[in-house]
């Protein structure tokens, strides 16, 4: 019989390896350790990009020079997250030991969603966590996810299969037989919508409640709506509310929603994929006391916990409700008593993967590393900092807030008497795309009543006080140059 050579994918070096490894580890702690330095964003060269799109290589590169290929053309064009002066979206800019939970997560490679092994038990010891971040009884539910877009529209498939009979699961929307319909604000994320579509309700069952001058949902509307809905025989069954919208940082009513859902019986979810975090800076408790009533509650934890992408969490206040609109076990994954088919109840059982990676790592070593306070005092740190650079903004007769100052998100943008809204537009155009090109800074933009605003959105566990001073100097001085 013919000898055959076993192959593999492990390095015949392992000291290189090492080597390597070590000199990664070393980069990385050189580019965080100087990141206040460096320019926060720089545009990808035409050559770059061309390098970027050649085929597919048919043999094999020394590791060394697949990672010096690394440093030359993806490195140096990061998205800039990680910079204390990165405001476009909100987005965390991660923590070494949070990277490194990553790399032991990948190490391990363990699918976590079934079986007897240390991923599992680590996954529900953070869901456990999170739901005493959010004042959630012991016995609710939950699951890790990708993100806000993810932990939405779990909680609201959940909220639609328990609907009514909690038949729709079986027989679907038409079998039921309800027009179902959920109610938001007009400033609510888009991913709402995108829900409601997938889940098959349509864009049409969204009712989207106008918002008062503070960008918060107003009250009365929504209930005139409900009432219109249900005297039509239509069938109303869940409210959002947003803690901390990503337009203005908005936070609606929520006592008030909670208790317009108990009074017409529907499901109450809030979209904290920003904000619900923010319950833990006294200034903000009091306005997300009702996270702790809700039925279900999105959160991210690559926002406000600063740990690297991604992953963000549902919530869901009854456990089998939650458990009803997932379960499945096919043949193949019959659970034993005993041995690696054991261990905690299958997590594919809470959602609709079955692939997860060990995301919940670098949440629990990253909470055991500061400890909730530390968090505390860095949500409430960058609140502060939103704060002081909407009174930097009052103190400048050039510069105009455009919203109240809300959480860690401040709005606002420069004027010149006598200038139209086209000229006031186009010139803080300029300044935006102008501040991410010199890599100064990077705030985004959005259209508040019809008017193009620079926003400023601060998740971000490296920013000072004195970098809401440069921003202001710089678009005030970009801004008088264009002019």
């Amino acid at each position: 019989m013919k000898n055959e050579t076993d192959q593999s994918l492990d390095p015949q070096d392992w000291e290189s390896m090492r080597q390597l490894g070590h000199q990664m580890i070393d980069d990385l702690i050189d580019y965080w350790k100087g990141i206040r330095d460096e320019k926060i964003w720089k545009p990808i060269p035409q050559e770059v990009k061309k390098a970027l799109e050649t085929s597919i290589p048919e043999n094999g590169e020394d590791p060394k020079k697949v990672y010096e290929d690394f440093m030359q053309n993806v490195f140096p064009y990061n998205k800039g997250n990680v910079h204390p002066r990165f405001f476009a979206w909100i987005q965390g800019t991660g923590t070494p030991l949070g990277t490194f939970a990553d790399l032991l997560a990948s190490g391990m490679n363990p699918n976590t969603t079934i079986g007897e092994h240390s991923a599992m038990y680590v996954d529900r010891q953070v869901v456990n966590w999170c739901k005493e971040l959010m004042g959630f009884p012991v016995d609710a539910s939950g699951i890790l996810v990708s993100g806000g877009s993810m932990a939405n529209i779990t909680a609201l498939a959940v909220a639609r299969n328990s609907h009514g009979e909690g038949n729709i699961r079986e027989k679907g929307l038409v079998g039921n037989g309800e027009n179902l319909l959920l109610y938001c604000s007009t400033e609510t994320h888009s991913c709402i919508q995108k829900a409601a579509e997938i889940l098959g309700l349509g864009t049409d069952s969204v009712r989207m409640i106008p918002v008062n001058a503070n960008f918060e949902m107003k009250v009365n509307l929504l209930e005139e709506q409900i009432q219109v809905d249900f005297d039509a025989g239509l069938s109303p069954f869940a409210i959002v509310g947003t803690a901390g919208t990503v337009n203005t940082g908005a936070i609606d009513p929520l006592d008030e929603l909670l208790e317009i859902a108990k009074k017409y019986n529907l499901w109450f979810h809030v979209d904290g994929a920003y904000g619900a975090l923010a319950r833990l800076d006294p200034i903000y408790a009091s306005r997300l006391v009702a996270l702790e009533e809700a039925d279900s509650v999105a959160f991210d934890l690559h926002k406000w916990l600063y740990v690297p992408y991604e992953v963000g969490c549902t919530l869901i206040r009854n456990a089998k409700k939650h458990r009803d609109a997932f379960a499945m076990t096919p043949n193949y994954l019959l659970q034993e008593m005993r041995g690696l088919s054991g261990g905690p109840d299958p997590i594919s059982h809470y959602g609709f993967e079955l692939s997860r990676g060990f995301k919940a790592l670098k949440i629990w070593m990253s909470l055991k590393e500061h400890g909730w306070k530390k968090y505390a005092q860095m949500i409430a740190q960058n609140n502060r900092q939103a704060e002081y650079l909407g009174r930097l903004v009052d103190s400048h007769a050039q510069l105009e807030l455009m919203a109240p100052v809300s959480m860690s998100i401040t709005c606002f943008r420069m004027v010149q008497q006598g200038m139209s809204e086209k000229e006031i537009r186009d010139l803080n155009r300029e300044i935006l795309v102008r501040i991410q090109e010199e890599g100064i800074a990077s705030p985004s933009s959005t259209i508040l009543n019809g008017k193009y605003t620079l926003r400023v959105a601060n998740v971000n566990q490296r920013t000072r006080f004195e970098d809401m001073n440069i921003l202001v100097d710089e678009v005030l001085r970009i801004g008088n140059e264009i002019l």
